[in-house]
């Protein structure tokens, strides 16, 4: 049995829509530590707390994972598809350019989250 690791990826398309895919990371047995996929070269890590009213319609500044920490969020894309993801998922932003996404607190409360920008 393979085991994987599920991100949600939010890219922009060649119209400059942005839009969902599952990606899988394949992960390898490291005996009694458990399971691990492969290295990510990153440039930086950043504490992020977005306030409660937060609504915004933008563009990942760079291609990062967003770790949700404690509070859910409802993305939608500039095609109009939403969706929801709980404290603990992990996404992955890569929508640089084109029309962006929106993002919404699923909790009128600040939301805090982990930035790790990819190089």
């Amino acid at each position: 049995m393979t085991k994987t690791f599920k991100v949600t990826r939010v890219y922009t398309d060649a119209e400059g829509e942005s839009n969902f895919q599952e990606v899988e990371y394949p992960l390898l047995d490291a005996g009694p530590i458990g399971f691990l996929s492969d290295r990510f070269q990153v440039k930086e890590m950043i504490f992020r707390t977005v306030r409660a009213d937060y609504n915004d319609a933008h563009q990942a500044p760079e291609r990062q994972f967003v770790v949700l920490l404690d509070l859910g969020v409802e993305i939608e894309t500039s095609l109009g598809e939403k969706r929801q993801f709980q404290p603990g998922e992990i996404l992955l932003m890569e929508d640089t350019t084109g029309k962006g996404h929106r993002s919404q607190n699923l909790e009128y409360k600040t939301r805090n989250s982990l930035f790790i920008i990819l190089k």
